[in-house]
């Protein structure tokens, strides 16, 4: 029997402006801690999200953009476009 994975993740930060929502996460799963910044982009109908070293979230959260190239989920879909 194989153990099921969990994850809880708790909201730290949130912005929003212009359709786009930035979002600042702490993620647990199976024990390990990460921080997560999630971005929708209801202009472009994108979502991503970019896992981040804890001395560099914020910056990430601030500038997720420039990160984008390091997100590990990352779809585009013009139905989530306003």
């Amino acid at each position: 029997m194989t153990k099921q994975s969990t994850t809880r993740r708790t909201e730290l930060a949130n912005r929003s402006s212009d359709g786009v929502e930035v979002t600042l996460l702490w993620a647990q799963s199976d024990g390990i801690d990460e921080v997560v910044v999630s971005v929708s982009d209801r202009r472009a109908g994108a979502y991503f999200e970019i896992p981040a070293e804890p001395g560099r979230a914020l910056d990430v959260y601030y500038h997720p953009f420039a990160y984008r190239d390091r997100s590990t989920l990352d779809y585009q879909d013009d139905r989530l476009a306003a």
